[in-house]
């Protein structure tokens, strides 16, 4: 392993995805602030934390701002959940025309009760029939490229992503992104390579895997193993978003308290700017914690954090390290 070149450009239905490495949209985590600095890394391209299209259709604010994106995030792609092909339709029509969206995707991969309880999310992959639906209507509707997050299945045992990518892909879906665990394992055991392979056998649209890669060497074997045109990166990136870099360049990052806090203080900045100090600071404490794990008085460090009332309190925390 190492001597391939593992990374090149990805055509997602027209859309030119400079770099195959790319953020996973990742809730109440990957704002704009966060994404910003992953394209800064390397990141091909991002997808923004998943957005309720119900919560579209009734003008919900909360909702449609999550769309908002910087200009380094470029492509840059909205996902959307739900469950009524029509909602669907109408939200991904929006966010393709008036919101800047280069692709829209699916998901059919959160696990949360409360997203599956509402027939959502992966709940969706225990009903092909409506996922054909949702598929057609909103691939009819967006102008852009439509794609679909998934997971191996529902229950564990019951693999059917294979199935339901083909059913993605004959309804106007121009890739597929791959989850190798089931729902019902959420985020424990092991990715499971196998499914991302019978999936990439079962369609001719790219396959995007996820799961379990942290390093140059996970990359290298997921594209080996899988033959995958394309790995998404969630967890892994969390308090280590120059993982992008590390595995396009195959070069392993020196990982000192100048870097965590240049890239932290990047991020505060850029969050800053987006939605003001105080929401800025507040949701800015979980990522602290995130590049503060594993560093020396992380413990002490991570409460003086959480203790923060303004951005000059992050800053003196940051300026401990």
């Amino acid at each position: 392993m190492g001597s391939g070149n593992i990374i090149h450009e990805l055509n997602i239905g027209g859309v030119a995805v400079p770099r195959n490495i790319i953020l996973a949209p990742l809730a109440g985590v990957a704002d704009s602030a966060f994404r910003t600095v992953c394209m800064e890394y390397g990141a091909g391209m991002c997808v923004s934390e998943m957005i309720s299209a119900k919560g579209v259709h009734y003008g919900s604010r909360g909702s449609v701002i999550l769309a908002e994106h910087s200009a380094v995030e470029s492509p840059f792609a909205v996902q959307i959940f739900g469950h009524e092909p029509e909602i669907m339709a109408e939200a991904a029509k929006l966010f393709a025309t008036e919101y800047g969206a280069d692709i829209i995707d699916i998901n059919m991969g959160c696990p949360v009760p409360k997203v599956c309880g509402n027939f959502e999310g992966s709940y969706l992959m225990t009903q092909p029939e409506l996922v054909a639906k949702i598929v057609r209507a909103v691939a009819d509707a967006a102008g852009v490229p439509v794609t679909v997050k998934m997971r191996r299945g529902f229950s564990q045992g019951d693999e059917n992503a294979p199935e339901i990518a083909k059913i993605c892909e004959a309804n106007g879906c121009a890739a597929v992104a791959v989850h190798g665990r089931f729902r019902s394992e959420y985020y424990s055991g092991s990715c499971d390579r196998g499914v991302i392979a019978r999936v990439k056998q079962a369609v001719s649209v790219p396959v995007i895997a996820s799961g379990d890669v942290t390093t140059r060497e996970d990359a290298e074997r997921m594209f080996a193993e899988t033959g995958c045109d394309g790995i998404m990166i969630g967890r892994g990136a969390l308090g280590n978003p120059w993982v992008f870099r590390e595995i396009i360049t195959g070069e392993k990052t020196d990982v000192t308290g100048e870097l965590i806090r240049a890239t932290a203080l990047r991020q505060l900045e850029l969050s800053v700017m987006e939605k003001g100090e105080a929401t800025a600071v507040r949701e800015i404490k979980k990522h602290v914690a995130w590049y503060l794990k594993g560093r020396k008085n992380a413990a002490t460090l991570k409460n003086a954090a959480f203790a923060a009332s303004d951005a000059d309190e992050i800053k003196a925390v940051l300026a401990e390290l």
